[in-house]
Formats: structure tokens, C-alpha cells, sequence
């Protein structure tokens, strides 16, 4: 050990084993499951009281007032889907309503005109009139 080193300075790290994975590099799902297992499943965390799992992307809490809000919130946005789908097709069923009420109003009006029109045509009016 020399004399005059300095206590300070940082220690050599050892060298790190490679992994499965980096020493082969192949990352097919049969090599996967191989190495994990058939089911790796979902990712739980627990942190103190509270509980949440790793699905699609997103963690999810299960546990604790965080967890019973998170899922009264999904079951309100799952109504307001609902909701807003229903409007949506009352809506479409109130303009195609709308629509055969104008056809309908459209051909009243041109009948009308054209029986007024025939009307005036007859010779027998006139007469019973006078």
C-alpha cells in the first residue's frame, strides 16, 4: 500500500456479470418465457398501505382511499361514454325525425297546390257556385 494516498478518492468497482439477456442479445417471446417463466403477469407495488398494479401502460391503484376513488372514477367515466353515446344517437334520431317532418310538410304543400290548381281547372265549380 503506498505511503501517501489519497483516502478520497473513490474505489475501483467491481466488474458487473453480463446478463442473460445482453450476452445473448435475443429477445424472442420463447426466450423470454424460457428465462421468466410462462406467465410474468402483472407488476404489483406496495408502498406503505397503498397498492397499485402496472396495466396497460398506466399504474392502477387497488388499495386505500386512492383506490376506491380511482375506481368511483372509472365507473363515472364509463357512465358518461354511456351518456354521451345516448345523446349522440338521440340527436341523429331527432335531425333524421326533423327531416321526414320537412319531406312530409314539403309534400303536403305541393299537393295542396296542386289540387288547388286542378280545382280551378273543373267547369262544374263555376257553375254550382253561381
Amino acid at each position: 500500500m503506498p505511503l501517501f494516498s489519497n483516502k478520497f478518492s473513490p474505489k475501483k468497482t467491481p466488474t458487473r456479470k453480463v446478463g442473460v439477456f445482453l450476452a445473448n442479445k435475443d429477445f424472442s417471446p420463447k426466450r423470454i418465457e424460457k428465462e421468466l417463466g410462462p406467465t410474468i403477469g402483472p407488476i404489483h407495488l406496495k408502498l406503505g398501505d397503498q397498492e397499485a398494479v402496472f396495466e396497460s401502460g398506466s399504474w392502477i391503484p387497488e388499495s386505500g382511499k386512492i383506490g376506491s376513488t380511482y375506481k368511483e372514477n372509472e365507473k363515472l367515466k364509463k357512465e358518461v361514454k354511456r351518456l354521451e353515446d345516448e345523446n349522440n344517437l338521440l340527436k341523429l334520431k331527432f335531425e333524421v325525425l326533423l327531416d321526414m317532418l320537412t319531406q312530409a310538410t314539403a309534400e303536403y304543400h305541393s299537393q295542396k297546390e296542386e289540387l288547388d290548381k286542378l280545382k280551378q281547372k273543373l267547369p262544374y265549380n263555376k257553375n254550382r257556385e253561381s
